[in-house]
């Protein structure tokens, strides 16, 4: 056997199996999920204090950190400011050439650092001072340079790395991201950032229809298939034909009181032969699932798969039938 073939073969009955291979993932999520849950525990009137200096604060938000800390960094930033914070990324190598130009004073910067001892950091984080800025650290160096010159600092140590080294950031950064999300979406209660603020910052691709779409534009308005409640079968089996299987019974000022679909036909039938000339208000659904028109087109469906119902009557606020929405239709808008 060749050395070449030797290599292969201890290769091949040294490598790790299956068993091994899932041991270790697991391994590595549950480290990172422990380290975020040992995050809560420590959450105190430090994490107050920045969530109320960048809720009160009159200039701009800065986010920044090297490496995988700036990348984290950067996710931070953007969904602070997808949220209602607006905020900027400041690499504090680029800012240390020209970038700090953007600082001014009432300006906030959160500094994201596992040691806290960056050697990057040193001069920026000295330009910032200067500028009065106010310093946010999020690091695991509770005696380090970036802590000792925060104004607030927030304890994002973790035991160990889930690299079996203990060396590349990845329990770290997990903590630092997941203390990132507890900041925004803590100060987005705060602001009272609502679903539609929340839609108008995100008005493109499935995400910005799903926060926007209403029933009203995708009801049918016209031609409803709508029958009083002494209406005989022979009317409405013509309507559930030609009208998607579901007809809406209204009083004499078209109030909602009843809807008649096929499955109520198809019982029908198996009850008994006679069914032309039966009234619909024998065999209707009273007290119909209704909806708004002003309702999101996400909550429809939702009511919709619920429920297990093809179509809901749209109704004014004095129940009267103003329109009827499909699920096929609200499906097809794109809306999920």
């Amino acid at each position: 056997m060749t050395m070449t073939a030797r290599a292969t073969a201890l290769a091949a009955t040294s490598a790790p199996g299956d068993d091994a291979l899932l041991e270790a993932g697991r391994r590595v999520l549950r480290m990172e999920g422990d380290a975020v849950h040992a995050l809560a525990g420590r959450l105190g009137a430090d994490f107050v204090a920045a969530v109320r200096r960048l809720h009160e604060a009159s200039g701009r938000t800065l986010v920044s950190g090297i490496g995988k800390s700036g990348i984290i960094a950067r996710k931070i930033a953007a969904t602070l400011t997808s949220t209602g914070t607006p905020a900027t990324f400041l690499h504090p190598v680029e800012g240390l050439h020209g970038d700090l130009g953007i600082v001014g004073q009432g300006d906030i910067a959160i500094l994201v650092s596992k040691s806290g001892e960056s050697g990057e950091l040193g001069a920026f984080i000295e330009h910032l001072s200067r500028r009065g800025v106010t310093l946010i650290a999020l690091t695991g160096g509770a005696d380090s340079t970036v802590a000792r010159v925060a104004s607030i600092r927030l304890d994002c140590s973790v035991r160990e790395e889930a690299c079996p080294h203990d060396l590349a950031p990845t329990t770290s950064t997990t903590a630092a991201l997941a203390m990132g999300d507890a900041i925004a979406v803590t100060l987005l209660q705060l602001r009272g950032f609502t679903r539609e603020d929340f839609a108008r910052l995100h008005p493109g691709g499935a995400l910005g229809r799903k926060l926007t779409l209403r029933v009203r534009d995708v009801m049918l308005c016209d031609d409803l298939p709508a029958l009083p409640p002494a209406a005989p079968m022979r009317q409405c089996i013509v309507l559930l034909a030609e009208q998607r299987g579901t007809v809406v019974i209204v009083d004499d000022e078209r109030r909602v009181i009843g809807v008649v679909t096929a499955g109520d036909l198809t019982r029908l039938m198996e009850r008994t032969t006679d069914i032309f000339d039966v009234p619909v208000s024998t065999i209707m659904t009273g007290d119909p699932r209704v909806v708004a028109p002003d309702a999101l087109a996400a909550a429809a469906i939702y009511q919709m798969e619920t429920h297990g119902i093809m179509a809901m009557p749209v109704i004014a606020d004095d129940r009267r039938l103003v329109g009827i929405v499909h699920l096929h239709d609200l499906l097809r808008s794109g809306v999920i």
